[in-house]
């Protein structure tokens, strides 16, 4: 490097650590990732009964990255899954407190996300052999809380002073449609860097909205879809740990008029990486330091009969009755905010959530964060006489018409709580 541009580097980087760098300390970061694939066998969740896996194509993930000042801490996490109940978040958490000396770290502060993978395993018990019998692995599921506590705990350990940007844009034109209701499709993609004082990626968090389901109902591979290309690219790219947050996709928001192959979710995962590349190009740099966390246990109720049977008889392996518990977490890191969504949510509520942020930052809205409740669906879809596409099977797999007032009520008091920020 030239010595002038070695100056200009030294210069910009001491300014964004002043920037970064006020009363509650300079921001750390560190991430850790590990592979957490089913055995052969297992059944796969998000299609049809009986459908078992019979080898792998691509790797499933966990990964994590923990966010650190003076004051506070948290975790972030991705899981390739279809959706993980809190329940087994709950034993996540438990699992990192074991792990981790008494007082360093609030395992309260951990969420997690999932981002819907129809080709991995069933964590939440209808996809088993048949409807009387559930889909889950209680061996898997021990492996998978496990892993999950040791990537936090080494992320954690990881830990050092980082850069923080953040950047923007839009991905999807043209093929990720709303295919319940057209007139609401959010493709906007938000993005948070954390690298080193020379600029080295130390991690990546990309949030964007799309179902992976190029893999159709005969596929039998496990396999992340479009994530997979995603994080092969981002690897190429940028290095580092980088993580695909999940958005809000319910009301089926997912790839339209394309291949159903592996080879075209690899293109498209590759071609969201490019467009998360490209914005990082000219990024801008978080505003402090400072740390918030919240978030709010409530009983969410459910009225489905199916549901609370299925529960009742083992399949699925949580409580389920008219207030099921749950949680929603709000959260920020400098001028940044994130809220998580316990379900598929129509795209509708990741819009009011975003209005109730009244930050200058980025905004994340993490679509099955903390939680898989099923489709949380705006009214009109449960109107008899609605002519919103696939309805009746939407509605079978909610938690109930009322869910989704009383999701949006908790996120405008914890949205109160910090001012919005």
């Amino acid at each position: 490097m030239k010595k002038g541009l070695h100056l200009i580097v030294l210069l910009f980087t001491t300014v964004v650590l002043a920037a970064q760098d006020n009363d509650h300390g300079r921001l750390l970061a560190g991430a850790a990732e590990a592979v957490i694939n089913p055995p052969a066998g297992a059944y796969l969740a998000g299609y049809d009964q009986n459908r078992k896996s019979t080898g792998v194509h691509d790797d499933l993930f966990v990964k994590a990255v923990v966010i650190a000042n003076r004051q506070n801490a948290l975790a972030i996490v991705t899981i390739d899954c279809i959706g993980l109940p809190y329940p087994v978040v709950q034993h996540i958490r438990d699992a990192v407190e074991l792990k981790l000396p008494a007082g360093s770290f609030n395992a309260g502060h951990i969420i997690i996300s999932s981002t819907h993978t129809h080709a991995g395993p069933d964590v939440i018990g209808i996809w088993g052999p048949d409807m009387q019998h559930t889909g889950t692995d209680s061996s898997y599921t021990r492996l998978l809380i496990n892993t999950a506590a040791t990537v936090i705990l080494k992320a954690w350990k990881r830990k050092r002073v980082v850069v923080a940007k953040y950047a923007d844009t839009t991905f999807g034109e043209g093929w990720v449609e709303n295919v319940s209701d057209s007139l609401e499709t959010d493709r906007s993609v938000a993005v948070m860097q954390f690298t080193t004082r020379g600029g080295r990626n130390i991690a990546t968090l990309t949030n964007f909205a799309c179902h992976p389901t190029f893999l159709g109902k005969e596929n039998t591979l496990v396999s992340a879809d479009f994530p997979s290309g995603f994080y092969k690219q981002m690897k190429v790219k940028l290095g580092g740990i980088n993580l695909y947050l999940q958005g809000a996709i319910g009301g089926w928001v997912q790839p339209e008029k394309v291949a159903r192959t592996f080879e075209e979710a690899e293109r498209k995962g590759k071609a969201l990486a490019a467009a998360v590349s490209s914005a990082l190009e000219q990024p801008r740099l978080l505003e402090g330091s400072k740390m918030s966390f919240s978030s709010s246990r409530f009983e969410m109720p459910v009225n489905n009969k199916a549901l609370e049977q299925m529960a009742a008889a083992g399949i699925i392996r949580r409580d389920i009755s008219d207030g099921t518990p749950t949680e929603i977490a709000w959260f920020s890191i400098g001028n940044a905010i994130f809220a998580t969504h316990p379900g598929e949510t129509s795209p509708m509520y990741s819009f009011a959530t975003k209005k109730l942020m009244t930050n200058k930052g980025p905004k994340f809205v993490l679509g099955l964060g903390q939680d898989e409740l099923g489709y949380i669906l705006k009214p009109e879809f449960f109107d008899p006489d609605t002519k919103l596409h696939a309805a009746p099977y939407l509605t079978s797999m909610s938690p109930g018409k009322k869910a989704g007032a009383v999701m949006m009520r908790v996120l405008t008091e914890l949205a109160e709580r910090n001012g919005g920020q």
